[in-house]
């Protein structure tokens, strides 16, 4: 993929300003220490300075940046107009639109077009695939799971029976749909397994990372919003619904029947204890441990998750406490020498 200077900033609805060539050939969109002379670049605070002495045949800055002097596309939003070049120049797979004689296609299997079904695939009796998907090597497609069109399943994930995948989801490698919930009675000192006989909805949009394990429901659906994206190594347990455009990042465990709304952000490791609600638009900073609702439009830190301006206050303390106990033990004798000395 070739694009000139003047081409590359109409694609961002950009301004070139400084020295250039606007037939310049540009090859690719890279990172400001990467770049070369074919390439362009995007540079926000505090990267301007180091963006000035880049190789980059032009750098997206936004548009009210002054005095940068070298070339450059003015726009709103540089990591906006960035991603839309990534877009554009990120190499093509070549993918056969078929059905390969190696994989396995079960009985009463609704198969849609333009679909491709790659090697070792096991696609179990009575399944939906719709139009357009990509299902790729060593995955299994279980029994009556649906998965909508124009979505990717990529190597060795796993979309269990009666699960559903929404239109243009992406399931990345080893991931496990479907699996059950971990439920168990005790009696007697003895675990009893529940039967765990619901499964789980992967709304529209949603993009989910590696090595990530969904529950199905004990009864009812475990849901995944529209647009949800959902990092590597993720745990969501058995019934959590997690609303539409939500961040879950790596190693957060949900556990059972959390309930989050919408725009709700998880930052690394937060756990959450089961049976809690997370109101929408709030973030959990990495590490949070939820013991108890969260109200909406909260932003929450430490264990337990308290407000996080309280959280910061409560660090800022702990790191006095070395010299607050010093100065408690001096008056601790200074007044014990008092009272001998009244005594």
């Amino acid at each position: 993929m070739q694009k000139t200077l003047a081409e590359i900033a109409a694609l961002v609805d950009g301004k070139l300003e400084g020295q250039y060539d606007e037939n310049l050939i540009i090859t690719g969109a890279t990172g400001i220490a990467l770049a070369g002379p074919s390439e362009v670049t995007f540079a926000v605070e505090p990267h301007l300075e180091e963006a000035v002495s880049c190789n980059a045949a032009a750098v997206i800055i936004q548009d009210d940046v002054e005095g940068f002097s070298k070339t450059s596309i003015k726009v709103k939003n540089p990591r906006a107009a960035f991603n839309i070049l990534l877009n554009i120049f990120k190499p093509e797979l070549i993918i056969e639109r078929k059905i390969s004689d190696k994989a396995h296609i079960g009985k009463n299997v609704k198969l849609g077009k333009n679909i491709a079904v790659m090697d070792f695939a096991y696609v179990d009796d009575n399944a939906q695939i719709d139009d357009d998907v990509t299902i790729y090597p060593n995955v299994y497609i279980g029994q009556y799971a649906k998965i909508g069109s124009n979505s990717e399943i990529h190597a060795g994930v796993s979309v269990r029976e009666f699960c559903h995948v929404g239109k243009n989801a992406i399931i990345h490698d080893n991931t496990v749909i479907g699996a059950d919930g971990f439920g168990f009675i005790t009696k007697e000192g003895k675990h009893t397994k529940v039967p765990q006989v619901g499964n789980v909805v992967i709304e529209d949009d949603v993009e989910i990372g590696c090595n990530v394990g969904i529950d199905r429901a004990t009864t009812g659906s475990t849901l995944i919003g529209k647009g949800t994206k959902i990092d590597n190594l993720v745990h969501i347990g058995h019934n959590c619904v997690l609303g539409e455009n939500c961040l879950v990042v790596a190693q957060t465990g949900l556990a059972g029947s959390t309930i989050v709304g919408h725009n709700v952000t998880f930052a690394g490791q937060v756990g959450s204890k089961g049976h809690i609600k997370v109101g929408s638009n709030s973030v959990m900073a990495a590490r949070t441990g939820l013991i108890a609702d969260v109200p909406e439009n909260s932003f929450y830190a430490g264990f337990p998750a308290r407000s996080h301006q309280e959280w910061l206050r409560i660090k800022a303390t702990e790191g006095r406490l070395p010299d607050m106990v010093k100065k408690l033990k001096l008056m601790e004798r200074r007044l014990k020498a008092l009272e001998e000395k009244n005594n």
